[in-house]
């Protein structure tokens, strides 16, 4: 199947230059955007964001985080953060 779209050209060169960064065709990266976006449940896809969706997406966030190193309280103060700003 073939379809043919119009795309505004800010729309057309972001996509060029991503298409680009991966080193696929224009052609190849829409093709893999649309399978994407095909292959996408419908509860995944857009729309509001439900309690059920939010409690998903968390979980899955959170997946593998007990291999995360445990830091120090004072790791996260605004200091820590902007130690090389004066």
């Amino acid at each position: 199947m073939t379809i043919q779209i119009e795309l505004a050209p800010e729309v057309e060169g972001r996509l060029v230059r991503d298409a680009e960064a991966l080193g696929m065709s224009l052609t190849e990266y829409a093709n893999a955007l649309l399978r994407e976006a095909g292959s996408a449940s419908a509860e995944d896809g857009p729309g509001p964001m439900t309690p059920e969706k939010a409690e998903a997406f968390l979980r899955a966030m959170a997946e593998g985080g007990e291999r995360l190193p445990v830091l120090p309280e004072e790791a996260f103060s605004r200091e820590s953060f902007y130690q090389d700003h004066d």
